[in-house]
């Protein structure tokens, strides 16, 4: 995926930075907006597993700092709910100057509140999503605790949050008390996902009941099993970005035209890009618009979330040979109902090739067992057998491969 550093004026004439992730080597087949937690940042890692697990499915996602959060201009003790939504719709109408506008919103904690409230404005929005959000906003005022008590005599205080201090005013808990969340879930237009955890300690799930049952039709609720309020586990994160980008494609208005999940052959650009991040070994792949992964055993350093780079290998393998036996056996009008193949890989020591220049070597060996289902005589299942050694990828793997890396300036 690419990522690309924006700014856009939202309406107090304020610069707020975002951080646009795209799809790599493909267009968009849709864009969406992601809206972070109260004085969370654009770049915590919830937003940015999320975003780039859509973008692996081709969905471009926005995410930004509200106003006096992160790298964005303003004072975040001046801010309100309201203001918050006015950046959404600013970040909409960034999107839909520059770029394309926004068909999906994906809102976290009150960044959920917020999204709800803004996609009556953001008429392009046929798809919105809430995680871990509260019902009412005015939800954080229990958050705050003893300092809301303070807050409402001295008209400011400030407040401890996560690893930071944050100065709030009163105008920000009189401005969510105004907010009335049974009306905007009435009349809010598109289809709505709330996705939410059990074990959520700071928003009880209750909240994500009282919006379910407060939207209309078309509405649907993802449990996010053990994860907590700010998805800090890597898997939970990608998961919720997984299951976003499949949910939305039924609701996208580009989904007939560029489908996510089966999009359209390209024979003329068969490249492969695949990503690994700073932690472990999970890899992100886009093969012809279809995403996969790849990861290491947790006895390596990875946390198994995928083949490894050999499994896939062997899959090539296994799928040209299947793929390969049953186009012969078609050709023919032979009658195989199917075509199996379990393979395995290992290393054998160099005395087993003749060929090796250092004895202390080892060369791979892979072990393909071939299964043939169907009404077959002995000849024709003898000569499926000589076409499985013909298959394309086995050529290639016994024939002379070259590689050329160049470096991407």
């Amino acid at each position: 995926m690419e990522t690309r550093k924006v700014t856009f004026t939202n309406s107090s004439g304020l610069q707020l930075a975002a951080r646009l992730e795209l799809p790599d080597g493909e267009p968009p087949v849709a864009y969406a907006i992601f809206a972070h937690c109260f004085t969370c940042s654009k770049n915590i890692k919830a937003a940015v597993n999320i975003s780039r697990a859509m973008s692996s499915r081709r969905i471009a996602v926005l995410r930004f700092d509200f106003t006096g959060l992160g790298e964005s201009e303003g004072d975040f003790s001046s801010t309100t709910f309201t203001t918050q939504v006015s950046d959404l719709v600013a970040a909409a109408q960034f999107l839909e100057r520059e770029y394309q506008a926004p068909s999906l919103l994906v809102g976290h904690s009150l960044g959920g509140s917020a999204v709800l409230v803004a996609a009556a404005e953001i008429p392009s929005a046929t798809a919105i999503v809430t995680i871990a959000a509260p019902y009412n906003p005015a939800h954080l005022r229990r958050l705050l605790g003893d300092s809301a008590d303070q807050i409402e005599r001295h008209g400011e205080a400030t407040v401890h949050l996560g690893e930071n201090y944050f100065t709030i005013r009163k105008e920000l808990l009189e401005d969510l008390e105004t907010q009335r969340p049974a009306e905007t879930l009435a009349r809010l237009q598109g289809a709505l996902l709330v996705m939410h955890s059990p074990a959520d300690s700071i928003v009880q799930i209750e909240n994500a009941t009282q919006i379910f049952q407060a939207a209309r039709h078309p509405k649907s609720f993802i449990s996010l099993g053990e994860a907590d309020h700010l998805l800090s586990n890597a898997a939970d994160s990608r998961y919720a970005g997984e299951v976003i980008a499949s949910w939305a494609a039924r609701y996208l208005d580009v989904v007939d035209k560029a489908p996510l999940a089966q999009p359209e052959f390209q024979a003329a650009d068969n490249r492969v890009t695949a990503r690994t991040g700073e932690e472990g070994f999970r890899t992100e792949i886009s093969a012809n618009g279809f995403s996969l992964v790849a990861d290491e055993p947790v006895s390596y350093g990875g946390t198994n979330e995928g083949p490894s780079p050999y499994e896939f290998l062997m899959s090539a393998l296994g799928a040209c040979t299947t793929m390969t036996v049953q186009m012969y056996a078609r050709r023919k009008g032979w009658p195989l109902t199917y075509a199996m193949v379990r393979l395995s890989h290992h290393k054998i020591h160099a005395e087993d090739c003749r060929d090796c220049e250092s004895q202390d070597a080892r060369i791979d060996k892979f072990t393909r067992e071939l299964e043939l289902i169907g009404d077959l005589d002995q000849d024709q299942r003898q000569k499926l057998l000589e076409i499985a050694e013909k298959c394309p990828v086995h050529r290639t793997l016994t024939g002379e491969i070259r590689v050329d890396t160049t470096l991407k300036e």
